[in-house]
C-alpha cells in the first residue's frame, strides 16, 4: 500500500533527551512528522490537545510510567484506537506481556536498530492509512446507498398514486366497454395499455416497500382476529381485471372461516404478487386455485397454477437477491423480479415460512404458512 509518510504524525516520548533527538531526527529524516513529550503526564496533554497517529512510548519516566499512560488512553472512546508501540530496556516476557495486556500494539526493547524500529512503524502506520481508506469507502458507499434509497422511494412514491388513478380508471373501461363495440385493434391496444398499467403499478408498488423494507422503515404492523378468507376473497376481487384479460378463473378453495394475527397489509402484498404471478404464467382459458388449509397451528395458503411451470435451473434462482431473475409471462408480461422477494420477507416477518413446486408445462404451486390465531 502506498502512503506518504508526510500525512502522519508521531509522538515520541521519552525522559531521556538523547533518544528524543535520536528518534525524532531518524523519523523526520524519513518524512513523519513529529511530536515529543519528556513524561506520561505531558504525552497526555499533548494527545488530547494534536491526536498524534502513533505514539512511540517509553515505559520508565517520571511523574507518569508508560504502562499508566497506555491504560489511561485506552480507557477514553476518542483516543483507544492510537496504536501504541513500546520502546523499553525492560525486556523480560513479563514485561512485554503487561505492555501488550496495556493496549500496546508492539513493544521493542532497546537498544534497537534503526531498520527493525522503521520497520515496526511503517507496518502500523500502514494499518492506520488502510483503515482510513476503508472508512471513506464506507462514508461514500453508505452516501450512495442513501441518495439510492431516498431517489427509489421519491419515484415509487410520487408514481404510484397516478399510476393507480390510471390503473382504476383503466379497470373501469375493460369491465364496461363491451369488445365487440370497439375495432379489433383499438380493442387490442386496450388491452395493452391495461397490461402495462397493471405491471407499473406493480412494480412501483414494490419498488416502494422493497426500499422500506431495506432502509428499515417499513414497520410490521400486527392485528388480532383478521379474518383470512374474507383477506383472501378481497384481493381476487381486485385482480379480476386482469385474470378476465386471459379469461383466467380464481377458485377459493378450503376453510371458509379462519382468523390469525398478522400485518394485514403485508399478506395482501404477498397474496396479491403471488396470484399475479400465477395469471403471468398461466394460459388463457385455464383456472387458479387458491386453496386454504389447516395444520396443527398453522394456516396454509396454495396458490396453484396450470401453467408454464419453472425449470429446474431457474428454480435455485427465485429467492437468491443476487443471482433471482424475471421473465415475460404467457401474454409478454412484464416483471421486476423484487415480488417473489418481498414475499419471502413478508410472510417471515409474519412468523411462517414460503415454499414452492412446479414442473415445465405442468404449472406451479406457491404455498406459505401463518400461525393460527387461538
Amino acid at each position: 500500500m502506498e502512503f506518504n509518510n508526510s500525512d502522519f504524525t508521531i509522538l515520541v516520548v521519552d525522559d531521556v533527551e538523547v533518544n528524543v533527538f535520536y528518534i525524532t531526527t531518524l523519523l523526520s529524516k524519513v518524512g513523519y512528522k513529529t511530536l515529543t513529550a519528556t513524561n506520561g503526564q505531558e504525552a497526555l496533554e499533548i494527545t488530547m490537545e494534536q491526536e498524534p497517529d502513533l505514539i512511540l512510548l517509553d515505559i520508565m519516566m517520571p511523574v507518569m510510567g508508560g504502562m499508566e499512560v497506555a491504560r489511561v488512553l485506552k480507557s477514553m472512546p476518542e483516543k483507544q484506537f492510537i496504536p501504541i508501540i513500546f520502546l523499553s530496556a525492560l525486556s523480560s516476557s513479563e514485561d512485554i506481556v503487561e505492555g501488550f495486556e496495556a493496549g500496546g500494539a508492539d513493544y521493542i526493547s532497546k537498544p534497537f536498530k534503526k531498520d527493525e524500529l522503521l520497520t515496526r512503524i511503517k507496518h502500523q502506520i500502514s494499518l492506520i492509512a488502510a483503515a482510513r481508506i476503508i472508512f471513506k469507502q464506507n462514508e461514500e458507499l453508505q452516501k450512495t446507498i442513501i441518495g439510492r434509497d431516498k431517489l427509489y422511494s421519491v419515484i415509487a412514491h410520487d408514481l404510484r398514486s397516478p399510476i393507480a388513478s390510471v390503473k382504476m380508471v383503466m379497470d373501469l373501461l375493460i369491465n364496461n366497454i363491451p369488445k365487440e363495440s370497439l375495432k379489433p385493434d383499438i380493442y387490442e391496444l386496450l388491452m395493452m395499455a391495461n397490461n402495462l398499467t397493471e405491471d407499473s403499478f406493480n412494480l412501483l408498488d414494490n419498488l416502494l416497500k422493497w426500499t422500506k423494507s431495506q432502509t428499515g422503515t417499513l414497520n410490521t404492523v400486527f392485528q388480532n382476529n383478521v379474518d383470512l378468507m374474507n383477506l383472501i376473497y378481497g384481493v381476487i376481487e381486485s385482480i379480476n381485471g386482469v385474470s378476465k384479460l386471459k379469461n383466467i378463473s380464481i377458485n377459493l378453495i378450503g376453510k371458509t372461516s379462519c382468523e390469525a394475527r398478522i400485518d394485514i397489509d403485508m399478506i395482501k402484498s404477498v397474496l396479491r404478487n403471488l396470484l399475479n404471478n400465477a395469471i403471468k404464467f398461466s394460459y388463457e382459458g385455464t383456472s387458479i386455485d387458491v386453496i386454504l388449509t389447516e395444520n396443527e397451528d398453522r394456516l396454509i395458503i396454495d396458490i396453484k397454477d396450470h401453467g408454464v411451470g419453472i425449470s429446474k435451473d431457474k428454480q435455485i434462482k427465485l429467492f437468491n437477491i443476487e443471482s433471482h431473475y424475471s421473465s415475460h409471462g404467457t401474454d409478454h408480461e412484464n416483471g421486476s423480479g423484487l415480488g417473489l422477494l418481498l414475499c419471502k420477507e413478508f410472510v417471515k416477518r409474519n412468523g411462517g415460512s414460503l415454499w414452492f413446486e412446479s414442473q415445465e408445462e405442468v404449472g406451479s404451486t406457491f404455498s406459505f404458512d401463518i400461525p393460527i390465531q387461538k
